[in-house]
């Protein structure tokens, strides 16, 4: 038991004693080390600068003709539902026009797409 209370103690001290450098030939290299690591940290960094300018460079005529081309695209072709401009009394072709069938569509048609609709809209659904 004193044995192994006796090296943990000597443990304990030989973590703050330092081992003799020749003639501070240690710290030398220890600080050339450290400044090739901060030399390359910086590299590295202006690295990544010069490629993010030069990202954003190449990004602007893309972002304009990505622009563009969203603009062209529809929204109310991508959609199938009717929006907006309703009138103050709903017509028949308004109602068809919601509801996505033809306005000379029959009874049975109209209920099935009131149905899905309702039960798209409805709020138990989830």
């Amino acid at each position: 038991m004193e044995g192994a209370a006796g090296s943990s103690e000597g443990l304990r001290y030989a973590e703050y004693v330092r081992a003799p450098t020749g003639a501070g030939k240690g710290q030398a290299e220890l600080d050339r080390g450290l400044a090739r690591t901060m030399i390359a940290v910086g590299l590295g960094v202006a690295t990544v600068a010069f490629a993010g300018r030069y990202a954003f460079h190449l990004w602007k005529p893309l972002e304009q003709a990505i622009t563009e081309t969203a603009k062209r695209i529809s929204t109310s072709s991508l959609s199938s539902y009717h929006k907006g401009g309703f009138e103050q009394k709903m017509s028949r072709r308004e109602a068809s026009l919601i509801l996505g069938v033809s306005p000379s569509a029959g009874k049975a048609k109209i209920r099935t797409a009131h149905r899905r609709i309702m039960i798209l809209n409805h709020p138990d659904k989830g």
